[in-house]
């Protein structure tokens, strides 16, 4: 059993500070190309009592790459909603006296921590930067063209040709953050997410008794003993049709892909005349993550039967712990607004992620295992 020790004094926030431009852009489609090669130089040498010296004209200089870089020093894509295109450094022509010429400068694009990307044209995924400095190369520099003393032979000493530097390589690309969170929250709007998590953690979203108060992601910390943590991710409300548009759609539900655990928060506010509604919108959120990725839908869930603190009497709870149980799913009720029940629920997700997270490692053991082993083998 993992206790509940303390909460981590911190917040994340996604989204310009700034009240009158704050937008959080988790996806852009960018245009990049990467630098020419320099040309090649013709060129002989010409020094006094030398007569003849020959070719010695120098290399072209490498064009400059674009280089994606993940940094936790930006938050979302906004950097790239204004900007769209970019355009490295060409390679320097080469130069008599067999100089070469100098190589252009990369560019790099700093991007969140999370961000996959792909290529704009095929949505081939070139990588997913998941850790601090982590880069990809999208677009190569085009290499610098050969000067004309390479083409000296016996039998054509002068030569006056020289290669032109090659093209630099060009392509669209496709940026889409992807929250890194341990924990993800769902449900229908005002079920208390937001609640939840301003509750668990010192993240503090908007609340409201209105739906869809949860216009962005966010994201809390909770700190556990032995040294442990968990990130929690709140993402905008789901209702029914989300998959065709309604509401805010569900495009939000990319930043819970990466979660291994999700809490999924039910409203029993209303229960007390039957609990048909609450089993109702439980099925309406699991329909909607079925519409988006099977993968999601799979993931396993806590169910958190939430705002108990509303309830006339506790019977509707028996009736609606029996029904998860039937469908396999752990129940806990709690209140996000008073706390009853709330450090149960962090045990049992964090008792699920550190389960999960040592099955992940022994998979990959066994993977690499597998993989040395076919290598001696060979």
């Amino acid at each position: 059993m993992i206790d509940f020790l303390e909460l981590q004094d911190e917040q994340y926030f996604y989204g310009n500070p700034s009240p009158l431009t704050m937008r959080f852009v988790d996806e852009v489609r960018i245009h990049v190309r990467a630098g020419d090669g320099g040309s090649g130089c013709v060129s002989f040498r010409r020094e006094k009592y030398v007569p003849k010296g020959g070719p010695d004209g120098g290399d072209g200089g490498k064009g400059g790459d674009v280089v994606i870089k993940a940094t936790s020093a930006k938050q979302t894509l906004l950097d790239f909603h204004f900007q769209r295109h970019f355009k490295a450094a060409r390679g320097s022509h080469g130069r008599g006296k067999q100089q070469t010429g100098r190589n252009g400068d990369p560019i790099i694009l700093e991007v969140p921590v999370g961000t996959e990307v792909r290529d704009g044209a095929t949505g081939e995924l070139l990588g997913d930067l998941t850790q601090e400095d982590e880069f990809v190369i999208v677009a190569r520099g085009g290499q610098g063209g050969k000067g004309n003393m390479h083409f000296a032979t016996s039998t054509r000493q002068a030569p006056r040709i020289a290669q032109p530097g090659k093209k630099g390589e060009e392509r669209n690309i496709k940026l889409e953050l992807k929250l890194l969170a341990d924990v993800g929250l769902i449900g229908l709007p005002n079920a208390g997410k937001s609640t939840l998590i301003s509750r668990i953690s010192s993240a503090r979203p908007k609340i409201a008794d209105y739906p869809f108060t949860t216009l962005t992601p966010n994201l809390g910390v909770v700190r556990l003993d032995l040294g442990e943590s968990m990130v929690v991710a709140d993402i905008p409300g789901l209702i029914e049709g989300a998959h065709r548009g309604v509401g805010l759609g569900i495009k939000f539900l990319r930043h819970i892909e990466r979660t291994l655990v999700l809490i999924h928060l039910v409203d029993v506010s209303t229960c007390d005349h039957g609990v048909a509604s609450a089993l109702d919108d439980y099925r309406k959120v699991n329909d909607e993550l079925g519409h988006f990725s099977s993968a999601l839908f799979d993931k396993p869930q806590i169910v958190a039967l939430n705002k108990i603190d509303l309830l006339l009497e506790r019977g509707p709870l028996e009736e609606l712990r029996e029904a998860f149980h039937g469908l396999g799913v752990p129940v806990h009720a709690i209140s996000a607004v008073t706390g009853e029940g709330t450090q149960g629920l962090i045990w049992a997700a964090a008792e699920h992620l550190v389960r999960l997270r040592q099955e992940k490692r022994e998979k990959v053991s066994v993977t690499s295992e597998d993989t040395e082993s076919s290598e001696d083998q060979s």
